[in-house]
């Protein structure tokens, strides 16, 4: 397949003509297709049915010498900060098991920040000012809507192959009004890389302004391998307690695509100090957290041999979805010199930069036939890339059917957008 910008403009009036006819033929079918989303489909949920029946009597339901149907337990229970600590790469005592979403436990943690003080030794955020907060970009737009939610300035930073600019990190944060970064270390969304050492050792030794500044690591995707070789994420935690950084990094992970996106449990790692110091705040929202679905979890995955024998069983589903849209994007995209995207060996999502200023038309152009994406921009503070190029596949929630039917039709899409691009049409 030759280069579309090397192609003639007769040439390329034909292809574009051609590819019209096709795309017309596509909006009869009256489809609806659905790569929005990093939603695991119908299968990956039934691979943990066996939670249902993990506790069933209230004989099952003892544990750290007590009834886990009362109340109590807030930091949740012991075996389960364990389980988690191993995840995170922190001592149980340092970990707080919540409930079903990592993503409420951040927010949870910026509100304290807000109205208590991020650390026992300092100041509530509100009152300080205009804040601002780091985005690297692409990044995970619920991550963004949190701090535009409490009236931060959202900062977008460069997403590189091996993680954020951090030549730009250290100089933005020398800014006091910086608070923090969000980051998604492992397999992040949506590019489904995974930080570098140096970028992980750079990170654990910031010196912020702030010295209520907050390093949001949401691994969300510790577990999550496509491959037998997964990517290994250096350990934050202990890279920044060895710096004396430590009360900087909240680390954050859960069970929502282990086990049920919507049942599953969440947690918290930090230093021991703050650990002490959430866990007393906590006590004013809840006398304790759904000790019961712990327990269901500790029962059928206890530990992470467990765990990685279940996650290969979901890795065996997702191969082929990922695989066939790479194949597809490698067969037609990437020749015809209209687009780049990632080789995510883990994750669930895969990134795709088409032509400059192409990224909206390419959606809307799907969603008029009936395939529905993220919005192009989705993935930048403020929804706004302002190169209007980038576009989030979420190839995990259609059957491989669907997935092949919507990622043909994606295909199409972005070599239209091009042809129009370069035709000015």
């Amino acid at each position: 397949m030759p280069r579309f910008d090397q192609m003639s403009k007769t040439e390329l009036t034909e292809l574009y003509a051609d590819l019209r006819r096709k795309y017309e033929e596509a909006a009869g079918l009256g489809l609806s297709l659905n790569m929005a989303r990093g939603k695991p489909a119908a299968d990956q949920l039934d691979l943990s049915d066996e939670l249902f029946s993990a506790v069933s009597t209230g004989k099952d339901c003892r544990a750290d010498g007590m009834d886990l149907r009362n109340y109590g337990k807030l930091e949740g229970i012991e075996d389960c900060r364990t389980f988690f600590g191993e995840m995170l790469g922190a001592p149980a005592s340092q970990v707080l098991v919540g409930g079903n979403s990592a993503l409420n436990m951040i927010f949870d943690t910026l509100m304290r920040a807000m109205v208590f003080g991020l650390h026992s030794y300092t100041e509530p955020w509100m009152g300080q000012g205009k804040l601002k907060f780091l985005c690297p970009c692409p990044g995970y737009d619920r991550h963004f809507a949190i701090a535009e939610a409490l009236g931060m300035e959202l900062i977008p930073v460069e997403m590189k192959d091996d993680g954020p600019d951090m030549d730009a990190v250290e100089e933005l944060v020398k800014d006091a009004a910086v608070k923090g970064i969000f980051c998604v270390p492992k397999y992040s969304n949506p590019t489904g890389i995974t930080f570098s050492d140096a970028v992980v050792r750079r990170f654990a030794a910031l010196k912020p302004a702030a010295k209520d500044f907050i390093i949001v690591w949401d691994n969300a995707y510790a577990v999550h391998d496509l491959y037998d070789e997964g990517d290994v994420l250096l350990n934050l935690l202990s890279e920044a307690e060895a710096q004396g950084r430590g009360d900087m990094v909240f680390a954050y992970t859960s069970t929502s695509k282990v086990t049920f996106p919507g049942a599953g449990v969440a947690a918290m790692a930090a230093s021991a100090e703050n650990i002490a110091y959430h866990k007393k705040i906590m006590g004013f929202q809840s006398i304790g957290p759904d000790k019961l679905n712990q327990l269901r979890h500790l029962r059928y995955l206890p530990d992470m041999k467990a765990v990685s024998a279940h996650m290969q069983k979901h890795a065996e589903l997702l191969r082929p979805k990922f695989e066939t849209v790479l194949n597809a994007l490698d067969a037609e995209v990437a020749p015809a010199g209209i687009g780049t995207y990632t080789r995510p060996r883990g994750g669930y999502f895969i990134s795709l930069d088409v032509m400059d200023g192409c990224a909206s038309r390419v959606w809307k152009l799907l969603a008029d036939i009936g395939v529905e994406m993220t919005p192009a921009g989705a993935s930048f503070p403020y929804k706004k890339d302002p190169r209007d190029r980038n576009l989030r596949i979420a190839p995990t929630f259609p059957t491989l059917s669907e997935l092949k039917k919507a990622t043909d039709l994606l295909v199409l899409c972005v070599k239209l957008a091009a042809c129009e691009k370069l035709l000015e049409v």
